[in-house]
């Protein structure tokens, strides 16, 4: 399941990256949040009228983080690639962790996911600097929708704090929507690619994802999010036709293996 779920998660990627060229990245993130709120509304029942400011200020600082995480992801996507914005956005959850760590193990991961991200980030000819500091964006958004998850797990029950929040981006979109589609019209094609990134790419690992937390330890799931900017190297290469040189490879796996090494080591 968890294989699926990332394959799920990259390929849907990969499919909204494929209507990029019909109505850009932007048009391709309004549909994904809309397949997302309804994906999420239907998971999660929130009953707002219930929700107290407490409850609430967490869930609409989650619906700008949702807002803000996938349109930074898809323009990075458009501009350097699947593999590397979405190991940059894996910087997120990384530095989250490591932060928190005052183990020396940490600090050696820290170093490698630093080397790492130098190589990437280094300049050549055709470096593009916004693409990186996009993916760099997203790396925040990722990290701050995991404190606010937490923050919303305690105080509203079940899924109904990501439903709403979902739910709350998804109108955020709606203006952003129609301004692209009416400079670009949507094609039955673009649609069908856009709506399977929303299915794909949010629908599909989140409802897989709760699954496999009833059945493996959260510490080996923790574990197992490293194969997701490796799975985006290879789906990018594949459907996209994006290749990196051997140097990127490299500045992945150091990223890769120090997510890896600081999560077995915090499960110790």
């Amino acid at each position: 399941m968890m294989v699926g779920s990332a394959l799920s998660n990259q390929l849907g990627a990969a499919t909204g990256a494929l209507a990029f060229p019909a109505i850009g990245p932007a048009g391709v993130v309004a549909v994904r949040q809309w397949v997302a709120a309804v994906v999420l509304l239907a998971a999660g029942r929130p009953r707002v009228r219930r929700f107290t400011w407490r409850q609430w200020w967490p869930v609409l600082l989650l619906a700008l983080v949702f807002a803000t995480m996938n349109l930074t992801l898809y323009t990075a996507v458009d501009r350097v690639g699947l593999g590397l914005a979405v190991t940059l956005e894996f910087l997120g959850p990384l530095t989250l962790a490591l932060a928190v760590s005052r183990r020396r193990t940490d600090l050696a991961c820290a170093l490698a996911a630093g080397a790492g991200v130098v190589c990437l980030l280094r300049p050549k000819p055709t470096t593009d600097y916004l693409g990186l500091g996009l993916g760099l964006a997203a790396a925040a958004c990722w990290a701050a929708y995991i404190l606010l998850n937490r923050v919303i797990g305690a105080r509203i029950p079940g899924a109904e704090g990501p439903g709403a929040a979902a739910a709350i981006s998804g109108l955020l979109y709606v203006p952003v929507g129609v301004l692209v589609f009416a400079r670009h019209p949507l094609t039955a094609h673009a649609l069908a690619c856009a709506a399977a990134a929303g299915v794909l790419s949010s629908g599909v690992p989140f409802l897989v994802d709760m699954l496999t937390l009833r059945k493996v330890p959260t510490r080996f799931f923790g574990v197992f999010m490293s194969v997701h900017p490796v799975m985006a190297v290879v789906v990018g290469w594949v459907v996209l036709g994006q290749r990196l040189p051997p140097a990127d490879w490299l500045a992945i796996a150091a990223i890769v293996a120090a997510n890896t090494v600081s999560a077995l080591a915090s499960s110790q």
